[in-house]
Formats: C-alpha cells, sequence, structure tokens
C-alpha cells in the first residue's frame, strides 16, 4: 500500500515539474522570438546609411591566369572571375539580415546580400583554381591563392588544412601559427572546426 502511494506521489511530482520545465522554456522561447521581431521591426525602419566607404574586396591583377588556360574548368573559373570584378564584394560573414538593416538601413540589404554572395563565389572559385594547380603541379600559386583566401576571412576548411599541411612541410612553423590566428578571427561558425583542423596538423 506504501509502496503504491508512494510511486503515485513520485510520478505527480515528476509530472509537476516536467508541466514547470515545459512551461518556462515556452515562456523563454516566446521572450525571444518577441525580441527578435521587435529588433526586426525596428531594422525595417532604420534609413538608407552611406555604404561607400566599406571595406570592399579587391581582385588581384597579377594572378596567374596564363597557367591552364586550355582547361575548361579554368576557362570557368576565369570567366567567374572576370564577372565578380564588375561588382562589388564584402565579406559579411557573422552579419544577420537584421544585423545588416540596423547598420546600414533596409534599403541597402538587396545590395549588401549581393555584395556578400559575391564573397562567397569568390573564395570557393579561388579555391577550386587553387585545387586544379596543386594537381598539376603549381604549388606556390596555389598556395598564393589560398592565402589571399585567408587574408580576407574566407571560411572553407580545405583552404587552411591545405595551408597549414603546406607549411608544415616546409617547415614555416611561424606561418601555421599565423593561420591559427587567423581561424581564431573568423566570425564564421565553422571556426571551431578549421582552429581544430590545423591544430590537429601539429599532433
Amino acid at each position: 500500500m506504501y509502496w503504491k502511494i508512494a510511486s503515485l506521489l513520485i510520478f505527480a511530482i515528476f509530472g509537476a515539474w516536467t508541466w514547470y520545465e515545459s512551461k518556462s522554456r515556452a515562456r523563454k522561447m516566446e521572450k525571444k522570438e518577441d525580441a527578435f521581431w521587435e529588433r526586426e521591426l525596428k531594422a525595417d525602419s532604420v534609413r538608407r546609411k552611406p555604404i561607400d566607404g566599406l571595406k570592399y574586396i579587391k581582385i588581384p591583377e597579377d594572378l596567374p591566369t596564363d597557367l591552364l588556360s586550355d582547361n575548361p574548368e579554368m576557362v570557368s573559373i576565369l570567366a567567374t572571375i572576370d564577372g565578380l570584378r564588375k561588382d562589388k564584394i564584402l565579406n559579411l560573414t557573422g552579419y544577420s539580415n537584421t544585423d545588416l538593416k540596423m547598420e546600414y538601413g533596409a534599403a541597402n540589404l538587396t545590395d549588401l546580400s549581393r555584395f556578400d554572395g559575391n564573397f562567397t563565389t569568390l573564395v570557393t572559385t579561388f579555391q577550386k583554381w587553387a585545387d586544379l594547380l596543386l594537381e598539376a603541379g603549381y604549388e606556390a600559386e596555389a598556395v598564393s591563392l589560398m592565402e589571399y583566401i585567408v587574408d580576407n576571412g574566407g571560411d572553407i576548411g580545405k583552404t587552411y588544412r591545405l595551408l597549414g599541411r603546406h607549411y608544415i612541410d616546409h617547415g614555416e612553423s611561424s606561418k601555421i601559427d599565423s593561420l591559427v590566428e587567423r581561424a581564431k578571427e573568423l566570425k564564421s561558425l565553422n571556426k571551431p572546426y578549421i582552429v581544430e583542423s590545423i591544430e590537429a596538423l601539429r599532433s
């Protein structure tokens, strides 16, 4: 008899605790959602601000465009690069649309999103280019392209791994240290993975 009463009591306590936790989580989620929409509404009302002074990324002129020029993939890569030269490029990794509207005005969001998309296209294209050069034995040129990606805050894990391996193979330990520091400065969700992958090369 006592065992049944104790079991019912435990069940009731557990049920009450579960109900309380569920309600508590629901309240927290509701507050977060309210805060999000409040900020979003405020962001939509921010007036356009000048964006001419932002740190736009420039594509170097001295690229190894003469190498593998008869390769169809290379032709496609160069066409992409030429297209990117005609527009602006920004690395806005880590910024949400709401952040951008709050900072620069809602009217600039379309342009800023395009400029950020251009950056993603740029770094992925440079990495494809570096891969082709590595396969063909042009290591120095490939390293130069990947270092450009890192210098501009690209967050492609493969870029950091290949550079890290190159630095280790060539006894350039100081560059490994610098690569880790650059990875730690990333605003990307990939940052922990990238840092860990570089550190793993040392072990």
